[in-house]
């Protein structure tokens, strides 16, 4: 299972509404996320954009987000945005989740 999944099993626990919004570009042959920082988006009382990644990589996509144009004008629409890190630790798979709202 991806980061992606995990978060999608996750988000749908907790919200009505859930979509992957990153696709695949064959032309460049790369996954691109909504607005370069957005893998899934779900609704329910409020709007959370969520970026999946591993545990590993969490600062590397913290700091991408807060580097990003399309943070401030998500933060301003209230947005929540958070930074999923998933890692194995004694058999299991835990999540880290960082809001970055």
């Amino acid at each position: 299972m991806s980061p992606t999944q995990r978060s999608l099993a996750v988000l749908r626990e907790r919200y009505p509404l859930v979509q992957v919004v990153e696709r695949w570009n064959p032309h460049a042959r790369v996954r691109q996320d909504l607005f370069g920082i957005i893998d899934v988006v779900a609704v329910g009382d409020e709007i959370v954009a969520v970026q999946a990644t591993s545990a590993s990589n969490v600062s590397k996509r913290i700091a991408k987000i807060t580097e990003s144009a399309a943070l401030p004008i998500l933060r301003k629409a209230g947005i929540r945005v958070l930074v999923h890190g998933w890692a194995k630790r004694k058999g299991r798979w835990t999540l880290r989740e960082v809001d970055l709202s």
